[in-house]
């Protein structure tokens, strides 16, 4: 039996505010454990929580981005279960009335568009943090990430392939880069995700059981583990088992999920609203105002790239797919507006070699200045393109200016007649026989010429002169 997989994505963004949900502890990563801490993001009796307005703003910039409904009135709730980086005993959340409902992200799939629905964006508090290695027979909490911000953006179960998910889980993590509310840092736990995952007969309506994988932290950790979940489902109902509803933890190092616990409903939780919390009312002019601050979207600037500068829609996507590519294109055309130029140097010879060393564009040695300044040099004549990728190759290994490597290698381009006619005619007076045979008709021997000559002139002779000269000297 033919069987396709049942993917919904719940992914968990950590808000880019300076203080946390309810309090105001800063929310800096790798502080020393417990010193972003107070009574009331500890649970301690008596300490009552404020809503931090900055979050619910930047909650409502994601609702916006993904087309959701924004309610004027949203309800936090009290979400009841026990564990050891949880002193309250509850986790503030929304349920029955989320904060955004209803939207949607267009996803872009090797060159077709898939609509993939956003069920909720809802607001909560994270929990702490157990820490495990620092003694073999006990646990240590970090209570400092306990009340940071997330959003919480639910998707419905659209996605059918690891690939979809993946892309998904991509474009999402861009569009929340853009709108600067989250660092897209999933090393730090600032975006991750779980996944829930079901098998199904290919054309069956009915949806399968579908388990949890929980916490994946990286696109790699994504892929992996919703392919092995759909292979170790299949094989259940292969051998006439049942798929259990359960959560599930992903192990990278062992290649394989593991039960963590059953699934819980709803109701396990014993959902109630926070007493502690007025209704969150969003007035319609607040709203307004966010919806005209939002910053320009990927989709906008992709457009924007093919309709102002003349770019094609795939060069365009690929800038606009990373904001910090984007970021970067746009510094170093403010230094030398050559959009093609500058788009085919980033794309193909930055990213190319950033990819191999697994580094991103804001690690780059390069700066947008000196990108622009080379390709003005390749433009202006100074250097041909073969020069340049010498050039760039210092560049990329230690960030120098590309003027300092041009004059301390003595690579300016020959672009001076008297200075290439006594090469030209050197080259023809020692090749007698294929200057002939040029004139004879085989005229393909002028690319035998035009090495020749490079070879002398150590490829400094401009290509277009030396092409010129030598078709006027063979006659």
């Amino acid at each position: 039996m033919n069987y396709e997989p049942v993917i919904g994505l719940e992914v968990h963004a950590q808000l880019l505010t300076q203080s946390k949900l309810f309090c105001g502890c800063p929310t800096t990563f790798g502080a020393p454990p417990n010193t972003n801490i107070c009574p009331v993001c500890t649970g301690q009796p008596g300490a009552l929580p404020v809503l931090n307005r900055t979050a619910v703003e930047f909650a409502i910039r994601a609702g916006l981005a993904l087309q959701c409904t924004i309610a004027p009135r949203s309800v936090f709730a009290r979400k009841n279960y026990f564990y050891p980086d949880l002193p309250k005993g509850y986790q503030i959340s929304q349920y029955e009335r989320p904060l955004c409902e209803h939207g949607f992200l267009d996803c872009d799939l090797d060159g077709a568009t898939k609509r993939i629905t956003i069920q909720r964006i809802h607001m909560e508090e994270d929990a702490g943090k157990l820490l495990h290695d620092a003694h073999d027979r006990y646990s240590h909490v970090d209570l400092n990430r306990s009340s940071v911000p997330l959003i919480e953006i639910v998707s419905g179960p659209d996605l059918r392939s690891t690939a979809e998910a993946t892309a998904y889980l991509k474009q999402l993590r861009n569009i929340l880069m853009y709108l600067r509310i989250c660092d897209g840092n999933m090393q730090e736990g600032s975006l991750r995700c779980d996944a829930n995952i079901s098998m199904r007969p290919v054309g069956s309506k009915a949806f399968g059981t579908r388990t949890e994988l929980k916490n994946l932290n990286s696109f790699r950790f994504l892929e992996h583990a919703i392919t092995y979940e759909m292979q170790r489902q299949i094989a259940v109902l292969e051998a006439g088992g049942r798929v259990e509803q359960e959560t599930r933890l992903w192990d990278e190092a062992a290649g394989r999920s593991a039960s963590l616990r059953s699934k819980e409903e709803a109701h396990d939780y014993r959902y109630f609203p926070d007493p502690d919390l007025c209704p969150l009312q969003v007035e319609a002019a607040w709203l307004e105002a966010i919806r005209g601050a939002l910053p320009e979207l990927p989709q906008q600037k992709m457009e924007r790239y093919v309709r102002a500068l003349g770019l094609s829609e795939y060069d365009a996507r690929v800038l606009t797919a990373d904001q910090q590519v984007a970021h970067f294109f746009e510094a170093a055309i403010g230094h030398h507006a050559s959009p093609k130029a500058l788009c085919n140097w980033i794309t193909s010879e930055l990213q190319g070699r950033l990819n191999a060393a697994n580094l991103d564009i804001a690690q780059a040695k390069i700066t947008p200045a000196h990108l622009a300044t080379l390709v003005k040099r390749i433009e202006d004549g100074t250097i041909t393109g073969k020069m340049a990728k010498g050039v760039f190759e210092v560049m990329y290994q230690d960030g120098a200016d590309p003027e300092t490597i041009i004059q301390q290698q003595g690579l300016k381009q020959v672009s001076d007649p008297a200075a290439l006619e006594p090469v030209i005619d050197a080259i023809l007076a020692a090749n007698a026989a294929n200057v002939a045979a040029y004139r004879a008709g085989k005229t393909n021997l002028l690319a035998f010429f035009i090495g020749q000559v490079m070879k002398q002139t150590k490829g400094q002779a401009n290509p277009q002169l030396l092409q010129a000269l030598l078709k006027k000297k063979l006659g």
